[in-house]
Parts: structure tokens; sequence; C-alpha cells
């Protein structure tokens, strides 16, 4: 692949919902490129972009895949994005080194409430943006109301470049409003060819006074100041174009390439790019040139079980080429690039040098991982890294074999590291590995991955729930252990008092013994005997929490008394007194932050209801709200899915550990009985 200067370079990034046709679309820009031979399809399993045992599969795309086109004495670096939500850190990644985005839209169906999720990431990062409404020779198409639903939902203008001659199975071509040809109109479309035309020439007129008066007077605008007005009306965001043609059948898609190159911008648009000097706040900028220092973000990593990871690096300034010594300013260490390649499809090719604005991935780097920067030894400058959503939704996996327990946390690492969306910790009071992610069909996919990559076979599980014990009220206990077996016997006595703390102290131990009934030396075992106890309750075996315990009195023996027997009576006398100080379960209470459209309003409250939710507020945002409410932990296993479900795909929710609570009586009796059979097994 021979190299690109940053003006001929143009970073794309496809988004959509799922089965929209982005991989399609991807497909017909790599094939008019020349990159492959044939036009790569995911149905007959041909795509060279959805070609993971995941991805053919379920026929998805689940990983964003970079892919350089070479098209008219231009580089065109497509990034192919999944369209579920589950896998929305790959459009986190892509967003933060293209600046330009390509929304493709289905034509059969209206935009939906899951593309506004995507539209609010897109607006906030993308500078450049086009529609591209797919599907327009299937049944059912219809390009006018996808657009104006699209407009509906992105609140912005959309305003065609062209319009069919025809959908569905009568679609015959396009006009291009660009380029007016009359002559070339079928006379039943000429009006309507006429209204639009006119909608466009005066938004574009808009982008200039100059042209907005020369338009005013009646003055005809020239093809140049049109196609000049374009450039500026994308990379203003003044409105969005779209387009129409069909991925799969490759139609209309080198007019949308066209346009791409002469109006998107190059990667070097923003003529400065600013970092932090390591470990300061302050402020570095960097000329998006190639005669700055390099720099340069990784936002990617792929482990390949025969290459290692793979690094997906974007250069922002100078330029850097194969077997270079560069530096990670994120870990401070030197890193040395092997040869450095580019994909197009599932083929890696080499190339000997990057400019700045492209796109590249490296190999085996010893330290480097996503979010790093890499730059001159001599230049630090560390870039903000991807931000990534928070995960959603866990499950306990159980590995099958003891084999696949020794090499899961190995295997764990490594997708962590690709998926920065994975959480992955081990419960240490029940002995479960928890998986976290953004969705049931994220998890599935990565014990998949474990699976078929790693040769790790696991099982999923529910998460158990940490449930504390605490009590309500005050109590004595007394305990004389007293033991005699032929030698030396065992003896201790003591007599101690359990109070109720706040929510959130935990444990205190107070020493209130005088006169030496007990020597100090049996003291510290009363306490260790104590911090024993505690972590088995009396109600269903979970740790006890907020509470005090005071030793008053006891008694010891000179010869028999010994560390273990104070320890054990101290055991006996606090679950004397923990039975009659009424005992009680408590639960984990999360914060929980609801984002749905208004009309699932009355759904997503029922439902929240319904999981013994406490709502606390409600705010409103345009055609959106957002419920605040405390909501049980036990109560939210797979809320994602669910709430997915109610509001087809247009809610989001985060949440966070608030405080414990005490659990309702009948709940309290179900938990009792379901910790009981765990325990039978």
């Amino acid at each position: 692949m021979k190299e690109c200067v940053s003006e001929k370079i143009r970073n794309i990034v496809l988004v959509g919902r799922a089965g929209s046709g982005k991989t399609s679309l991807s497909e017909a820009i790599l094939y008019n490129s020349g990159g492959s031979n044939r036009l790569g399809k995911i149905d007959d399993g041909s795509s060279n972009f959805d070609y993971t045992p995941e991805e053919t599969q379920r026929m998805t795309t689940i990983t964003s895949k970079i892919c350089a086109c070479e098209y008219n004495d231009t580089k065109i670096n497509v990034i192919d994005t999944p369209g579920y939500a589950d896998f929305r850190g790959e459009l986190n990644s892509a967003l933060r080194v293209a600046n330009n985005v390509v929304i493709v839209c289905d034509s059969t169906t209206e935009v939906s409430l899951k593309s506004e999720r995507i539209w609010k990431m897109v607006k906030s990062e993308a500078s450049g943006k086009l529609v591209f409404v797919n599907k327009i020779d299937k049944d059912g198409s219809n390009f006018f109301k996808t657009i104006e639903s699209a407009a509906k939902i992105f609140k912005e203008k959309v305003i065609p470049l062209q319009i069919p001659i025809g959908e569905g199975a009568s679609f015959k071509g396009i006009i291009d409003l660009m380029n007016m040809k009359e002559e070339s109109i079928p006379e039943a479309l000429l009006d309507q060819a006429k209204q639009y035309r006119e909608k466009l020439v005066e938004a574009l007129a808009e982008t200039d006074d100059s042209l907005i008066e020369k338009y005013l007077e009646g003055e005809k605008l020239s093809q140049d100041e049109l196609s000049n007005a374009l450039s500026k009306s994308i990379q203003s965001g003044l409105f969005i174009p779209a387009m129409c043609g069909s991925a799969l059948n490759n139609t209309e898609i080198k007019l949308l390439t066209d346009i791409i190159i002469a109006s998107m911008l190059s990667p070097v648009a923003d003529d400065i790019v600013s970092g932090k000097k390591p470990n300061t706040d302050e402020t570095i900028e960097r000329k998006a040139s190639d005669s700055d220092p390099f720099s340069a973000l990784v936002f990617k990593t792929v482990s390949e079980p025969h290459l290692g990871e793979l690094s997906f690096f974007r250069v922002y300034s100078g330029t850097v080429s194969s077997s270079s010594d560069v530096y990670n300013s994120t870990r401070r260490e030197k890193e040395r690039l092997g040869q450095i390649v580019q994909m197009q499809g599932k083929n890696k090719i080499d190339v000997n040098k990057l400019h700045a604005g492209d796109i590249g991935i490296v190999a085996k780097l010893k330290s480097t991982k996503t979010g790093d920067t890499l730059c001159d030894a001599g230049n630090l400058i560390v870039f903000s890294p991807p931000k990534f959503p928070l995960s959603i939704i866990s499950f306990a996996i159980k590995p099958e074999t003891r084999k696949d327990e020794d090499k899961i946390g190995t295997a764990l690492t490594k997708l962590k590291e690709e998926d920065p969306t994975l959480s992955v910790e081990v419960d240490k009071e029940f002995g479960q590995t928890i998986i976290s992610g953004l969705g049931e069909l994220h998890l599935e996919v990565i014990i998949s991955k474990l699976a078929k990559k790693f040769g790790v076979k696991v099982n999923m599980e529910k998460p158990r729930i940490p449930y504390r014990e605490t009590i309500r009220k005050s109590a004595k206990g007394h305990t004389k252990y007293k033991k005699q077996s032929g030698g030396r016997g065992q003896y201790a006595e003591v007599y101690i008092e359990i109070k109720h703390l706040e929510i959130g102290k935990g444990f205190e131990f107070v020493n209130k013994v005088v006169g030496g009934a007990i020597p100090a030396k049996f003291i510290s075992s009363v306490e260790k005997g104590l911090k024993q106890v505690i972590q088995k309750g009396v109600v269903a075996g979970y740790p006890v929490v907020d509470l005090s315990v005071s030793l008053y009195d006891g008694t010891f023996h000179a010869v028999d008394s010994s560390d273990i027997a104070f320890q054990i009576a101290a055991s006996m006398a606090f679950k004397e007194a923990m039975t009659a100080a009424n005992p009680v379960l408590t639960e984990p209470i999360m914060e929980v932050e609801v984002t749905v459209p208004s009309q699932y309003m009355g759904d997503v409250n029922g439902d929240m209801n319904s999981r013994r939710g406490r709502i606390i507020g409600i705010d409103t945002d345009g055609s959106s709200q957002t419920i605040k409410a405390n909501v049980p932990l036990a109560e939210l296993y797979k809320y994602a899915t669910d709430l997915k479900s109610m509001t087809q795909g247009g809610g989001t929710y985060s949440m966070h550990f608030s405080h414990y609570e005490q659990v309702p009586a009948q709940i309290s009796g179900k938990v009792v009985e379901e910790t009981e059979k765990m325990k039978k097994g």
C-alpha cells in the first residue's frame, strides 16, 4: 500500500443500529477500491469484515474493523462498528480517532429510538456527518419517511443530496440534486426533484454571506460554489446531507465515496491537537502535521493466538516508520515498533511509513495497552484515552474442570485488555469469579471467546448477593467454657453485651473488664474470637455488621485458661446474645439512574415498583426523562435486558452502591431458604 499524505486521508466511522447494513457498505467500498476481488457478503460467509467465529455464528458485527481503502489517490480508513448497544465500547474508541461519521439507516424502517443513543455519542465526538439511507431496493423502503424520522430523532436538519427514482422492486436509480440534469429526470418526478433541489441550494447558500446574497437576488450558484458550500456545511454541521443506495448490491456507492473524498474532513483539518505534559495538568499542543514531533494514541487492542497483541493506533502528529523506537509516555516505557500494517478486509498489508492522521497496527508491544500514548522520547505528550461506558450486568462464571480453572485468569486478563468494557473481579466472600459487561449478548460473546480462543469452558451462574446481618436491640451473652479430658483442661468464662451501631460503622470491640477479672493477654483472645464468629451470623450465615460488643466481666483459671478457650467462649457468648438481639438480614441498595424516552415512563416506573424500587427524583430533558431510584441489588439481575425490551432499546441506565437496608420479612424468609439449599448442595 502506497504512502498517503495527511490531506489525502479520510477517517470514516460507519454507525447505525444492527442490521442497517454498515458491514455491507464497508464491503462495497473495499470492493470498489480494488482491495477485494469479490463483493463479500455476511449471509454466505464470504464477509471480509465479520469473520471471527462469534460474528460468523451470530451474523453480526461484534468488534470494530479498520480497513484502509485506496480510491482516486485518497486513502479512506473505514471503521465498521457494531450496532448492538452491548458492544458500544467499540464505537467509543472509533469516534475517539475519526472525525467523520456516516450514519447508516435502513430505508425499510423508520429511524428508531435506538439510534438516538448512537446519535448523542456521534454529536459530541464527530465533526463531519452524513446520512446514508440503505436498502433502497428492498420491498417496503421509503426514503422520505426515513429521512423525516432521522431529522426527528437527531433533532437536526437532514437534507437530501439525491432522491430515488422508484423504491423497492421499482428502484431504477437516483436523481443527483447537486448536479441537477433535468433532461435525464423522469417527467413524473421533475417537480419533486426541483423542490428538493431548491431546499438543498438554499441550505448550501446559508453557509456564506456572499452566497446567500447571491441566492436571494435570484442568481444561479455555480457548481464549484455548491461543492465548496457542501464541504463547509458538512464540516461545520449546519445540516446533515442524506444519500441513498443499496450497499448489498453496490448500487450508488461510488457516488457516496466521491462525496466522502470531496466533502468530508481530512484528519488534520483541526490544525492543533492538545494533550497533557506527563503527570501534570499542563496543556501541550501539537500541530497536526508531519512537521511536528511524532505522537499517536493506541485506541484498540486485539489479542490473536499466533500473533500476540495487536495495537491499533492513530498518528496525531509527525510521521512514524516500521522498526522505529518510540516512547510510551503513559507508562514511561520505551517501545520498539515492528512491522506496521494496515488492514484490507481480512488481509494485513505491510506499510513502511505513516503520516499524521493515518491509522496503523503493530504487533507485540511489550507494555502498551488501549488508551496509551506513543510519542517521540524527546517531546513527551499524553493524550486523553477513549471513554468507555461502565458495566451494567454481571454473571458469575465457574470453570468446568480444574484445567480450565488454572487457565481462566490469564484468558480473562487478555480479554479485558482488548475489551475495556469488560470488568472482572473475584468475590472473596463467595469465591465466585464475576464478569460484568454491557448486556447479556456481550457476556455470552465473552464466554464464547473463552472457549474458542483460549480453550477455557465455563458455566454461567447468578452472582450471589452480599447480604449482611445486624441487630435491632441490645442483648447480653454469657458462656463458661469448661473442658476436662485428662491432663490439662480448658477453661474460660466471659460476659458480653452487644449493641446496634449506625449503618456503615462496622464492628467495634470495647473492653470494660476491671480489676483483672480476665488477664490482658486473654482480652485479645476474646476480640479474636469475636472477629471470627461475626463472619457468620445466626439468620442465614452472612457476616454481622454495625454492632458494638462490650466485654464487661469473666473469670479465668491459672492453669487451664488458654487463648483458644477464650476464643471459643467469646464465640459461644456472642451467638447467645445475637439470638436474643432481634437479628435481621440487610441487603445492598443501589442508586440507579434510568434514562428513557418519555413514552415509556409508565412501563419503566411500574417495573421499578415491582422491583421494590423507591423513586427519589425525575428529571426531564427534551423527549427523554431520567428516573433516579434506590433499588435492591437482588432485584436488578438482568435489568439491562428487561429495560432494553421495555423501551425498544431506547433506555439506558447506570448504578452504584448506596447503602444497606433491612430485608422485608417475607423476602428474608426466602433468602434463608435459598441459603440452606446452597449449603446442602
